[in-house]
C-alpha cells in the first residue's frame, strides 16, 4: 500500500506546530491521493502529436490559455510539420498563425530560433535532457520540464503559476522562486509521482483552488490543507491574500 493511502492525513493547528518532515511527506502523498481520486482523468490539455508540436504548444501557452493554443495550433502545425519547416522561414511568417496567443512576436521569434537550433545541433529532434532543452531560445526550465515529463525524458516537477500557488497554500514550500519550489516538492513526493503530481496540481488550480477566491468548500483535500494565505470572508467563502 502506497504511503498516504488508507486513513486520511489531516492538517490542523496542533499538527501545524509540530509536523515533522516525515509527516509532511505523508500528508503530501495523501493530498495527491485525494486529488487523483477526485480527478482521475487529469492530463495535459494541450493538443499535440509529436515532440516538436508539444514543445511549440508549451512555448505558446505562456500567458495564454491552453484552449486558445489549441485553437491556433492545427493550422500552425499543418504549415510547419517539422523543425526544418520552421527553420527555413522568418518569425514574421509564423506570426499570423499565433497572433491571438499574446506576446506573439516574441513567441514567433523564439519558435524559429529554437527550430534552427534543433536543426543545427540536434538533427531536428527535441532533446529529452532537461538542461539541454532549457538552453533553447524561449524554453527555460519550466517549459523543458513539462516537455520532458510528457515525453519520457528527465524526471521533473515543473512549477507554473498554479503549482507555485498550491504548493504555498498546502504548506509544502515557503519559497517564491519556482526552482526552489520544485526542489521542495521533489523532496516531499516519490519520483514516480512527480509527473502526475504536477498535472493534478495544475488541474486543481484551474478548477478549484483559484488564485483570488479558492473554492475550499468544494476541495477534495481541504482537510489536509493549512490554507496558507487564505482567509474566510463574511459570506463563508474563501479569499486569497497571499501567493
Amino acid at each position: 500500500m502506497a504511503l498516504g493511502r488508507g486513513r486520511p492525513v489531516t492538517y490542523n493547528a496542533r499538527v501545524a506546530r509540530r509536523e515533522t518532515v516525515g509527516e509532511k511527506r505523508q500528508r503530501a502523498v495523501a493530498v495527491l491521493d485525494g486529488l487523483e481520486a477526485a480527478m482521475p482523468d487529469a492530463r495535459i490539455e494541450l493538443d499535440y502529436r509529436t515532440p516538436l508540436e508539444l514543445l511549440v504548444a508549451v512555448i505558446l501557452s505562456a500567458q495564454c490559455t491552453d484552449k486558445r493554443v489549441n485553437l491556433v495550433t492545427p493550422a500552425l502545425f499543418a504549415r510547419f510539420p517539422d523543425a526544418q519547416a520552421y527553420a527555413r522561414v522568418e518569425p514574421t511568417d509564423v506570426e499570423p498563425f499565433i497572433r491571438t496567443c499574446g506576446l506573439y512576436r516574441a513567441k514567433a521569434k523564439n519558435i524559429v530560433a529554437t527550430a534552427r537550433a534543433l536543426v543545427a545541433e540536434h538533427g531536428g529532434q527535441v532533446p529529452l535532457v532537461r538542461d539541454t532543452l532549457a538552453e533553447l531560445p524561449g524554453v527555460g526550465l519550466k517549459t523543458a520540464g513539462v516537455v520532458c515529463i510528457h515525453l519520457g525524458g528527465d524526471a521533473a516537477f515543473p512549477v507554473d503559476t498554479h503549482v507555485k500557488r498550491l504548493a504555498y497554500r498546502l504548506g509544502f514550500t515557503t519559497h517564491e522562486d519556482p526552482d526552489k519550489v520544485e526542489k521542495d516538492l521533489q523532496a516531499l513526493l516519490p519520483r514516480e509521482r512527480w509527473t502526475l503530481g504536477h498535472q493534478l496540481l495544475v488541474w486543481h488550480g484551474r478548477r478549484t483552488c483559484f488564485a483570488r477566491s479558492p473554492a475550499c468548500s468544494a476541495c477534495a483535500v481541504a482537510d489536509r490543507c493549512p490554507k496558507k494565505g487564505v482567509r474566510a470572508t463574511a459570506k463563508g467563502q474563501a479569499d486569497a491574500g497571499a501567493p
